[in-house]
């Protein structure tokens, strides 16, 4: 129950369960899947056949590696969107106030439980079961008696054996000695440490992102970048503003909402910034199990309610190892579109896992099951109840075409843009991109590409990159034809359907049903 109301269709029947695996479903779920390319996933083969499972935007991680790796991906990237005739985002995803153990030998450390290892701020010292060196100096100056410390590539659950436990017994100087709470083998040149509810007083924007957006982000003029470590509206500001330095105006800030810090300033951040992460990883540390999935229902409609993309992370961690996820894990992702989640993300699975595509393909099965029974009418009366009256003339039209679309039964909207903005209503949007020149003392530009690319990050938007003329009186019907065309491809147009067309012509906006038999004549 969602506030007294149900948050599945009414007439969800069981015989949906019984019958739906008889006949597969070929039509892509409207949720978007974001997969981070890594060792596992970054042949030209494996990228085309995610692309074609339904990944619609790429995450590429600094943490790991460097800027010629990603460089390498991304180039094997855009062959597979070509091959696949298909968008696909690029995301760049900040390293942030992150601290590591560095292992620079990259040998395992293996950690037995009711040891004692020391974690100490000394980098110089050669790390090993007995001593942990960290790369932040203020380290133990941070911590306290009885504070909880994990290690690892993954968010400790007391199963996996690739990250650890560890309770500060006493500090001494620049070593914090610790109790090991459970055996585990520490693997990688950098691991990752995190402690729970402790601030680390370093910037969110590093000198080390500062270099990375300012080579490789502008050099491939990136659609999205995902602050990491999100803690303050401050943040996506001082990033906002550097990315107007190095003239990626037109790139999107999703913040990274992912320790308690970052919860209490939720509201202010998500008004500065155009999308949020759900980072539930390292959140899980911060908060007590309990309480994440009340923030997540908490986020997500917030997100909803303002119009602003949200992505749930960390939701299929088996298939790092497995073909499929548990019963738990496929709930999960399903009652994440439930609650209205825009996309979901996929890390290691992807990154290193063994079963990359299936990991895609599973994810936006799960997705679409969930899309089949979500209360559309329901979530759509609750945005115009909050943005209440008087609405905007764009706010007013568009609000008309959602609910023409509901009460004709319309396949789908067909927007006409150039800002790259679009509503969510409860059928696909195919967005037509018109791409508007623009000059600066240097050059004119067409832009348009990375608008219709960041709308990837939207659920149920279909974006198509159109010729500048369609813009241009008379021009509609060119236009719609490849809107059609692409709905036909990809399963959710047919020659009998109704669509609502919303378009601005001039200082109007306005919003028409039409028949498709005409096309098809």
């Amino acid at each position: 129950m969602q506030g007294g109301q149900m948050i599945v269709e009414e007439n969800a029947q069981l015989s949906t369960v019984l019958t739906s695996s008889a006949k597969p479903s070929y039509i892509p779920s409207l949720t978007k899947i974001i997969a981070t390319l890594g060792p596992k996933s970054r042949s030209v083969d494996t990228i085309e056949a995610c692309l074609k499972a339904g990944m619609s935007g790429a995450r590429f991680d600094f943490s790991w590696l460097d800027g010629d790796y990603h460089q390498e991906t991304l180039e094997n990237l855009r062959i597979a969107m070509k091959n696949a005739k298909k968008l696909c985002a690029i995301m760049l995803d900040t390293v942030g106030p992150e601290l590591q153990v560095c292992n620079t030998t990259g040998n395992p450390i293996d950690l037995k439980a009711d040891t004692h290892v020391t974690i100490t701020s000394n980098i110089s010292k050669e790390a090993s079961a007995e001593v942990l060196p960290v790369d932040y100096a203020e380290f133990p100056k941070i911590v306290k008696k009885g504070d909880t410390v994990f290690l690892g590539q993954h968010l400790f659950t007391g199963h996996e054996t690739s990250s650890v436990w560890l309770e500060v017994l006493e500090i001494k100087g620049e070593n914090v000695i610790c109790l090991v709470k459970n055996t585990a083998s520490l693997s990688g040149s950098m691991i990752t440490v995190c402690v729970s509810n402790v601030k680390i007083n370093l910037a969110t924007l590093t000198e080390k992102d500062k270099q990375i957006i300012s080579t490789w982000g502008v050099k491939n003029n990136i659609d999205i970048i995902s602050l990491s470590y999100t803690r303050h509206v401050e943040d996506v500001r001082e990033l906002r503003a550097f990315l107007k330095m190095k003239n990626l105006s037109e790139t999107q800030i999703y913040a990274k909402v992912e320790t308690t810090e970052g919860l209490r300033h939720f509201d202010e951040i998500l008004q500065e910034a155009d999308g949020i992460i759900f980072g539930r990883g390292n959140l899980g540390i911060d908060l007590p199990p309990e309480k994440v999935f009340l923030f997540q229902k908490y986020a997500i409609s917030k997100c909803n309610m303002v119009g602003k993309p949200v992505i749930v992370t960390r939701v299929v961690d088996s298939m790092t190892g497995n073909l499929r996820p548990t019963r738990a894990e496929a709930t999960d992702v399903a009652n994440a579109v439930l609650d209205g989640a825009d996309g979901i993300m996929l890390g290691a699975e992807t990154l290193r896992g063994l079963y990359p595509v299936d990991a895609v393909r599973t994810v936006g099965r799960i997705c679409a099951e969930a899309e089949h029974v979500y209360n559309h009418t329901l979530h759509y009366k609750k945005i115009v109840k909050h943005v209440g009256e008087p609405m905007t003339h764009a706010e007013s039209v568009a609000s008309s075409a959602v609910r023409s679309a509901i009460k004709v039964k319309a396949a789908t909207i067909v927007v006409f843009t150039s800002s790259g903005r679009a509503a969510r209503p409860p059928v696909p949007i195919v967005a037509i991109v018109i791409p508007h020149l623009r000059a600066n003392s240097l050059k004119w530009t067409f832009t348009g590409s990375s608008q219709a690319r960041q709308l990837l990050g939207v659920r149920g938007i279909y974006p198509i990159l159109a010729s500048p003329d369609v813009a241009a009186p008379g021009s509609e019907e060119s236009g719609l034809r490849p809107a059609i065309d692409h709905g036909r491809s990809a399963g959710f147009l047919k020659s009998n359907d109704r669509i609502v067309v919303f378009q601005k012509v001039g200082n109007s906006s306005v919003a028409k049903i039409v028949e498709l038999q005409q096309f098809f004549i």
